[in-house]
This record gives C-alpha cells, structure tokens and sequence, in this order.
C-alpha cells in the first residue's frame, strides 16, 4: 500500500486522538463517586431495611398498646358499674353483696396488672421510636451524601462528555483528510492491537512495540520508497517515518 507521507504523519495525530478518547472513556468509567456511590446505595438499602422492620415494629406495638389499653377500660368501667350498685343498695343479699365485694377486688387487681402491662409496651414503643427516629436520620445522612456524590459524578461526566465530544470532531476532520485504504488498515489494526494501530519510527525505535528495529529492517526501511506504507516487523503496526527516525 502506498500513501503520501504526509498522509501516513496525519495518521499519527488520528492515532493521538484515539489514545485521548480511549483515555477519557476510562477516565469516565472509573471516576471515583462511581465506587462511592455504589457503596452509599449500598448502606441506603440496609439502612432502609432497618428502617422498615423498625416502622413495622413500632406499628405493631401501637396496635399492642391501643389493644392493652381497651381491655383497661373495659375492666375499669365494668368496676365502676358494680361499685354503683354496690353504692345504690340495691344489692341486699349477703351471698350477692360478697360476691360483688369479690368481683370488684378481682377487677381492682385485673385493671392493676393490665395496666402495667400497658406500661411496659409504652417503653417498647417508645424504644422502637427512639429507634426509627434514628435511623430516619441516618437514612436522610446517607441519601444527602449519596445526592452530593451523584451531582459530582454527573457534573465529572459531563466535563468529559464535552471533552470527547471535541476530539471526536477533531478526529472526523483529520481522518476526513486521510485516505480510505489507510484509515481501513490503521483501523483494523487498531481493534487488533489493543488501541493502537499507528506508531512512529523514533531513532529506530517502534513507538508501539517499543523494540528497536534490527540492521536489517532499518535497511529495509531505509530502502523503502517514501509513499511506501511501512510495517513493523515485530508488532505489525503501521511504521510512520519522520525526520526523527534515525534513518
């Protein structure tokens, strides 16, 4: 293949500018608020499924504590409505009046022992708000630290974003200039080699293999006629010369 040097020297600032693109999609790729974005989320889920089961619990001991408080009123008023008929006279019997006197003394503890039932469940509840009440902080802690790192990372991106979309346009109007056959091999080689496909010869030296090229290939080189497209016996990649190659 044959192209005109300059032609085979433009190919090293298109090759100059894929290094830049490969460079920013990395640099995209590996800002750090990724990572720390991903570890954030990851606290906000656990966080969050705390939260949650703290939200269910604190929900079950209200209905715990509305239910426990029910049954004291329901002993207390029936109490009071046998200490009224203890208190109207209506009840003349001895056997009934015992009764009664019982009843009430049974109710007294029954109320008694429920309500401290309902004090201990006023304690769980007010634990397991303490509890939600904490971690409703932490969760907002978390989603304003994970908020900040997604605006960071966003604003990194679009930095790049504005950057590539610059050297893109840089790289079409070079490559523009470029003829096709040899875009075609430097592009192909290019997938090939890990992202370069064009490498200047620099005091003997492949700058893509960065072997030194033997007598025998500077000679052939050498020999080469200058719109002769060159290609490194080593790597295989395109050989562009310039007046620094040692030849």
């Amino acid at each position: 293949m044959n192209a005109a040097p300059a032609d085979q020297i433009r190919l090293l600032d298109v090759q100059a500018l894929d290094v830049r693109l490969s460079q920013l999609a990395h640099k995209r790729r590996t800002l750090p608020e990724h990572a720390e974005i991903e570890s954030l989320n990851a606290d906000l889920t656990q966080l969050r499924d705390l939260l949650v089961a703290a939200q269910t619990e604190e929900s079950d001991t209200a209905r715990e504590q509305t239910k426990a408080e029910q049954d004291v009123d329901q002993v207390r008023q029936r109490a009071a409505r046998d200490q009224k008929r203890l208190d109207s006279g209506t009840v003349t019997s001895p056997k009934d009046l015992e009764n009664l006197q019982h009843e009430i003394a049974s109710l007294a503890k029954r109320q008694g022992d429920l309500e401290d039932i309902v004090l201990e469940v006023m304690e769980r509840r007010e634990s397991v708000q303490e509890r939600v009440a904490e971690l409703t902080g932490r969760v907002e802690s978390v989603q304003a630290k994970a908020d900040d790192a997604t605006a960071r990372r966003d604003a990194a991106a679009e930095e790049i974003d504005a950057e590539t979309a610059t050297v893109t346009k840089e790289r079409e109007v070079i490559a523009g200039t470029i003829p096709d056959d040899l875009l075609k091999l430097y592009d192909k080689l290019r997938a090939q080699q890990g992202g370069v496909g064009a490498a200047r010869l620099y005091q003997r030296r492949c700058e893509g293999c960065r072997l030194e090229l033997n007598i025998t290939e500077v000679n052939e080189v050498r020999a080469a006629a200058p719109d002769a497209v060159v290609r490194c016996e080593n790597c295989r990649r395109i050989l562009v010369r310039t007046p620094e190659s040692g030849l």
